[in-house]
């Protein structure tokens, strides 16, 4: 994984796809032959991350989280999509049960392996200043001892709003970056952490992206870990200070078949 410094501190750039279990992968991504019990194995040997897109939509066994953890490298790292429950529905405020039930289902079982938590809104949900400072007042900042990364994931127009930015911001919690999208990009850098998803991957690229698209991703994802805002994003918030962050930069939906290939070409730029 790369690393860079800055203000004193390391920071680890991470890039990974959106789950491991994908039959167009097998033969391409997977050796032919692979025993499918094996392609987390594979998977995380080939990328530095993986988000979980099952915890959205129902919970998990601990003996699945304890599984994952052992399946993987020491170094490696799950961020989860927290489950829909908790973020589908009309009143925010009203989200504790839910999430505590998640933090209680298991998910520490992957210790040092748990990454952000990716709290998805519909793209219908609307920002309301109230009921979302309410909602983020619920996310636990430590577990059992255990510091908790969270990001949320907005996708209407209402939420590229600075009062949206300074809620975060105020919370400690990152705004997911939207790129290559049909989402509002809201680029603001509110956590110690940075957690983009790009999305736009293409049947007509081996690698998924252009060279020229790929060198660009490059280059956001060391300027973040450096500290930096990098050109091109929008922004709707008052500067961040200038500080090392991680970056968790996942490839996401586009040509879904080619999204590991552009995953591992960006790991390489940043690994040169």
């Amino acid at each position: 994984m790369a690393t860079r410094k800055g203000s004193g501190k390391t920071a680890r750039i991470r890039v990974g796809i959106g789950g491991w279990t994908f039959e167009p992968w097998r033969g391409t991504f997977y050796p032919e032959g692979l025993a499918q019990k094996r392609e987390l194995e594979h998977a995380s040997r080939m990328l530095t991350t993986i988000e979980v897109n099952g915890t959205f939509y129902g919970s998990q066994k601990p003996a699945t989280f304890m599984k994952w953890h052992d399946e993987t490298p020491d170094d490696f790292v799950f961020s989860l999509k927290a489950p829909r429950f908790a973020t589908n529905r009309r009143e925010l405020a009203s989200a504790g049960e839910s999430v505590e039930r998640f933090f209680a289902s298991g998910v520490l079982e992957l210790k040092d392996k748990l990454g952000p938590v990716n709290w998805q809104f519909a793209p219908t949900k609307q920002f309301d200043a109230d009921d979302f400072g309410a909602f983020l007042a619920l996310l636990p900042k430590r577990v059992e001892g255990r510091a908790i990364r969270h990001a949320v994931e907005v996708r209407h127009e209402s939420f590229r709003d600075a009062a949206f930015v300074a809620l975060a911001r105020k919370h400690g919690v990152a705004i997911v970056v939207a790129g290559d999208s049909k989402y509002p990009q809201i680029a603001d850098l509110t956590a110690p952490f940075v957690y983009a998803r790009i999305m736009g991957t293409s049947e007509t690229h081996a690698q998924g992206y252009s060279r020229k698209a790929l060198d660009l991703w490059t280059g956001r994802a060391r300027t973040w870990a450096a500290g930096g805002m990098p050109e091109g994003l929008d922004a709707f918030g008052k500067p961040a200070t200038e500080t090392a962050r991680d970056v968790f930069l996942y490839v996401i939906s586009g040509h879904k078949a080619h999204n590991p290939a552009a995953a591992m070409a960006l790991i390489e730029r940043l690994e040169a």
